[in-house]
């Protein structure tokens, strides 16, 4: 599998990355494994935890992910593996995670211990890539980085990234970091796929011009790409028991699972079936195809979903297929409802 650089880091990471937030809720520790081993096989180097992980985030459940991770890098050389997890966002904001008593704050003390409990559920003396999982608008920049080059410094972290961050909260993080003289951000983490390719315009600039690495998140529009909701919400499926629960949940079904999306998965699944591929593969395959793109990040609950997955690995889409998705987003712009990132 190809590698890439992380920013301007020393790392480089395997072009697709296994997300691991299903492990210890959806996937137990046994099915965990299997996946980690197949992936490993496969030439996926890179895991992306949280702390706050799995998911959907419970109190019990906590850092249940990064013990399961850790178990399993247990089983491979330390080096060998990249391994990159996050600290929880701040409470008063869009979400308040079942995290620190509902009180998680980006602070020096919380950012120190975070990562203290993270190195332990890891079974690790280091963390590859450390990484901030939303922002906190009205903190100073510095006071985020500052705890976290520190770390840096003592070893405990080789690079530090941030997730769900807008174009302004990163030139911000920027400025402050070369300001104060501490350690730059060298990834962002967001939401990016065919469904939801804001990324291409503001954020694909400030990627090129600093230096810093995208890393998607949710290739496959939460499952939409996959091409399963097509025709009904089929039981048990994520946006299907979604629309069962509370307001929030339902505004998220909605913004990934609309008639728009809808009809973005029908023109797209021509494309793929005349292609003799799935709508999957050429999912991931485009997400990685793009030059900010550091590694795609998967997610699977079954070694076959995975295998999907794998399937857009040396996957090169030709320009008459990319002219053919653009002009599907042309016809359909932006079919999620929002970007997510209003709130922050």
């Amino acid at each position: 599998m190809k590698r890439r650089r992380l920013g301007g880091s020393g790392i480089t990471v395997s072009e697709i990355c296994m997300g691991t937030m299903t492990f210890g809720s959806q996937c137990d520790e046994q099915l965990s494994f299997r996946i980690m081993d197949r992936a490993w096989d496969a030439g996926i180097d890179f895991l992306d935890a949280a702390e706050m992980y799995p998911v959907p985030p419970t109190a019990e459940a906590f850092g249940r992910t990064e013990e399961i991770v850790g178990r399993w890098m247990k089983t491979r050389p330390r080096e060998s593996v990249i391994v990159a997890t996050k600290i929880t966002g701040p409470a008063h904001g869009w979400f308040v995670p079942p995290v620190r008593h509902g009180h998680s704050a980006l602070d020096r003390v919380q950012i120190v211990r975070a990562v203290e409990a993270s190195l332990r559920r890891l079974q690790t003396d280091y963390i590859d890539l450390y990484q901030t999982h939303w922002p906190d608008h009205g903190a100073r920049y510095e006071d985020v980085l500052e705890p976290l080059t520190q770390l840096v410094r003592q070893g405990k972290i080789r690079a530090i990234g941030c997730s769900n961050e807008t174009c302004w909260g990163v030139m911000k993080s920027l400025a402050a970091a070369e300001k104060f003289d501490l350690c730059r951000y060298d990834t962002i983490q967001n939401n990016f796929s065919l469904i939801n390719r804001r990324c291409e315009s503001e954020l694909a600039q400030v990627c090129r011009r600093e230096n810093i690495s995208l890393l998607p998140f949710s290739p496959l529009g939460g499952g939409v790409l996959t091409g399963k909701y097509r025709n009904a919400d089929p039981p048990g499926a994520r946006f299907t028991e979604y629309r069962k629960l509370g307001e929030r949940q339902q505004r998220l079904a909605e913004r990934f699972l609309n008639d728009r999306t809808r009809e973005t998965v029908s023109r797209l699944s021509v494309i793929a079936e005349d292609l003799g591929i799935s709508l999957t593969a050429l999912s991931v395959a485009w997400s990685k195809q793009h030059d900010f793109v550091a590694s795609t990040i998967i997610g699977a609950t079954t070694v076959e979903q995975l295998e999907e997955s794998l399937a857009a690995d040396n996957l090169i889409l030709d320009q008459e297929t990319l002219r053919r998705i653009n002009e599907i987003d042309e016809a359909i712009p932006n079919p999620m409802k929002e970007d997510g990132l209003r709130r922050l």
